[in-house]
C-alpha cells in the first residue's frame, strides 16, 4: 500500500492521498454533491471522478504543480498567471450553475457576518481595532450589487495547477455556484497582489481593482477567527493578518 498522507483535516472534512488518489471525507454530504456537480458543469481542467460513496469522495491527481500556496514563495512565469487568469476567465463567462455559491452571499448577508466578525476580532483581543477599522472600510466596496457568474467559491492559489504555462486543473469545488466574480479573482490573488497585473492580462478588462483589493480586506477579516480554530495560523507571514496589515 502507498503511504497515506493527511492533506488537510479539521472538524469539517478531511483529505487524504494514497498514491495517485485522494480521498474527501465531509461532515456535509450536500458539499460533495455541489463538487461533482460543479466539477461536471465547469468548462475548465478538473479532476477526474473515481468514485463517490457518501461521505467519501475520490479523485484521481491532477497533473502539474501549483503556482504556490498563501504564505509562502509564489512560482511560475507571468504566462502561466496568465493563462490561470484566462481559465478562470472562461469560467465566469460559462453558463450559470442553478446552486448559489460560497461567493454568492447577499450584500445584506456579508454585511452583517463582516460587522459581526470586526466586533469578535477586537472584543476577543485578536487585533487592533484600529487595523480592523481600517480593513472594514476597505472592504465596504465590495459589498455593491453584482452580476452573478459561474464561480469557483474557494479559489485559493494552492487549487490550481499548472504544467509549464498550461493549466492542467482545479480542485476543491465544493464551495462553487452563481455569484462575484471578483471574489473568485480576489481568493486567488490574496497574498499575491504583485501577480495581480498578470493574472488580469489573462483574464481580459472589466476588472474594478478597487472591488478585488476590497475583497482581500473582506475574506481575511472573515477568516481569521475560523483560521485561528481549526488548527491554521492567519498570523503566519504572508498570511491573513498581513494582507489585512498592507492595507494600512
Amino acid at each position: 500500500m502507498d503511504e497515506v498522507e493527511v492533506v488537510i483535516a479539521h472538524s469539517e472534512r478531511v483529505t487524504l492521498r494514497v498514491g495517485d488518489v485522494f480521498l474527501k471525507v465531509d461532515s456535509d454530504q450536500g458539499r460533495i454533491d455541489a463538487e461533482v456537480e460543479a466539477m461536471a458543469l465547469a468548462p475548465v481542467p478538473t479532476p477526474e471522478v473515481l468514485w463517490c460513496r457518501p461521505p467519501v469522495l475520490a479523485l484521481a491527481a491532477v497533473r502539474g504543480t501549483t503556482l504556490g500556496r498563501l504564505g509562502g514563495p509564489a512560482a511560475g512565469s507571468s504566462a502561466a498567471w496568465a493563462a490561470a487568469g484566462a481559465a478562470i476567465r472562461k469560467l465566469h463567462d460559462a453558463p450559470l450553475p442553478e446552486r448559489t455559491g460560497q461567493a454568492g452571499r447577499s450584500v445584506a448577508t456579508l454585511t452583517a457576518l463582516l460587522d459581526e466578525e470586526c466586533e469578535a476580532l477586537v472584543a476577543d483581543g485578536l487585533l487592533p481595532a484600529e487595523l480592523v477599522t481600517r480593513n472594514r472600510e476597505v472592504a465596504e466596496a465590495a459589498l455593491r450589487p453584482w452580476s452573478p457568474a459561474f464561480t469557483h467559491g474557494d479559489l485559493h492559489l494552492a487549487h490550481v495547477f499548472v504544467d509549464g504555462d498550461e493549466v492542467t486543473g482545479i480542485i476543491d469545488w465544493s464551495e462553487a455556484g452563481r455569484g462575484d466574480a471578483l471574489y473568485d479573482l480576489a481568493t486567488f490573488t490574496l497574498g499575491n497582489e504583485q501577480r495581480l497585473g498578470d493574472v488580469i492580462a489573462g483574464y481580459g478588462g472589466g476588472v474594478d481593482l478597487d472591488v478585488v483589493r476590497a475583497w482581500w480586506s473582506l475574506r481575511s477579516l472573515l477568516a481569521v477567527r475560523w483560521l485561528a480554530g481549526h488548527g491554521f495560523d492567519p498570523f503566519a507571514p504572508g498570511c491573513e493578518v498581513d494582507v489585512l496589515r498592507a492595507r494600512m
